[in-house]
């Protein structure tokens, strides 16, 4: 049962909203004023909705002193301007008054699920340095993984984990560690990528003083430095082939070779490998060793691109932003309905990774409290198109990026609206387009003497 905080200088109207969200289970709260709102504690509620204009301070002064619960604004003096300067200012929506009952109960519905899903942090991981970083998302295909690191982690065999850059493969390596038998024994991760070809078998397996032109000294390879514990090779398609046959032999035999050195060691390392390619193609083209591919595959963790979580990107995004806005001081900052669209509608190539990047820039260049399209920097040719009606709702309801129609009031934006679409769509569409019920498009074209277009006659006989 959410906690919901109504703030309405009309007692009239306040005493019906109250009515109105208690009847669908909701706990509601009342006050008549800013000063008076910030007496009950905002922040220990849910969801605050509040009137634009109030005796004393307006209802906006609310959005950053309720932080990080969000602000719904109601309005009677329903110009498109005062409607966008309060999302401008962190409003997480608006709604006209007089509203329509199924709308606001609608928006109220949606803000909570939103509210509910960016508060969800499942499958926490820590750090060695001790800071907690999370596994995001809920989607089918994550569920997937989750039970696949669930069941892995236990059994001590080598993993192979493979998905596009930028999904997390790191994040996946670390929970398997965590949740095994070797979780207080050290976790070494390795991007075989980043390792100069000629260095990597020396980083990997150590070598003795003298060995090669620059072995100054002896060293400890990563494997060694491993022991007991979890290797984690990044990008193992990039290993060269000799080294392979090095890796091969240290996960048959539990023994490495120090280069320049006739003796081997034992080591108890547990691999787990992760990779972008298809190693299996890559072993018919002779590019990687079929037999080390076969080692490595005992289990396998397909981790999906971000494009294919739909239900998961925006609260990604959220928790990201969460974090980035601590990061630089800036907790209030919150994503404008646009941007929103924006995030969802985009391919994410560069997946988690590239969302992460974007929602920095955008904390970064944000002006006021709300982060628009803009801010986040995406190139405009790599987003999709999605044709919702939702999406249609939402940019016939709030024209951000449009300044003239900022100067119309809501009903002028209405009747311009209706006049000008009626001819090609009909009633319930018309509705879908405004973001409101049939009831509601009746009852001002009522009020503002807007007649509704005749269809044909039909005769009978």
């Amino acid at each position: 049962m959410s906690r919901i905080l109504i703030v309405e200088d009309e007692a009239i109207i306040r005493s019906a909203l109250k009515r109105l969200l208690e009847r669908h289970d909701h706990r509601v709260s009342g006050a008549g004023s800013v000063a008076e709102a910030l007496s009950l504690e905002p922040r220990d509620f849910d969801l605050v909705i509040s009137d634009l204009r109030l005796p004393g301070e307006p209802g906006t002064d609310l959005i950053a002193r309720a932080a990080p619960v969000p602000v719904l604004i109601m309005t009677s003096y329903a110009s498109m301007r005062s409607a966008v300067e309060a999302l401008k200012l962190g409003a997480v929506d608006y709604v006209a008054k007089p509203f329509d009952h199924e709308e606001l109960l609608e928006t109220v519905a949606r803000i909570l699920h939103q509210q509910s899903c960016c508060q969800a942090e499942p499958h926490d991981i820590t750090e060695p340095d001790g800071q907690a970083q999370s596994m995001i998302g809920n989607c089918p295909a994550m569920q997937v993984v989750y039970t696949r690191i669930r069941k892995t982690a236990p059994a001590d065999v080598t993993v192979l984990i493979q998905g596009e850059s930028g999904t997390g493969k790191e994040l996946v390596a670390r929970a398997i560690h965590q949740q095994s038998k070797r979780d207080r024994a050290p976790l070494i991760c390795v991007n075989c990528a980043a390792i100069p070809e000629t260095l990597i078998e020396s980083e990997l397996f150590g070598h003795e003083k003298g060995a090669f032109t620059g072995a100054s000294a002896a060293r400890i390879g990563l494997v060694e430095a491993a022991d007991g514990g979890t290797l984690f090779l990044d990008e193992i398609g990039e290993l060269p082939l000799d080294a392979q046959a090095r890796l091969l032999r240290a996960l048959q035999e539990g023994e490495i070779r120090k280069i320049g050195s006739v003796e081997t060691r034992h080591v108890d390392v547990r691999l787990i490998a992760a990779t972008h390619r298809d190693l299996h193609a890559l072993s018919r083209t002779g590019e990687f060793r079929l037999d080390l591919y076969y080692r490595l595959n005992v289990m396998q963790i397909d981790l999906p691109p971000l494009r294919d979580r739909d239900d998961d990107i925006l609260v990604i995004a959220d928790v990201l932003l969460e974090k980035a806005g601590r990061r630089h001081e800036r907790p209030n900052l919150r994503l404008s309905r646009a941007a929103r669209q924006t995030i969802h509608d985009y391919p994410w190539p560069g997946n988690v990774r590239e969302l992460e990047n974007a929602l920095e820039r955008g904390v970064i260049l944000a002006e006021g409290h709300l982060i628009h399209p803009d801010d986040l920097g995406l190139v405009p040719a790599s987003r999709t198109v999605v044709t919702q009606p939702q999406a249609d709702t939402e940019n016939a309801r709030v024209p951000e990026e449009s300044a003239s129609d900022e100067d119309l009031s809501l009903e002028d934006y209405f009747q311009h609206f209706v006049l000008e679409h009626q001819d090609s769509l009909n009633e319930t569409e018309l509705a879908q387009k405004l973001g409101i019920s049939r009831k509601n498009l009746w009852e001002r074209r009522q009020r503002l003497g807007i007649p509704r277009k005749k269809g044909p006659k039909r005769h009978i006989g």
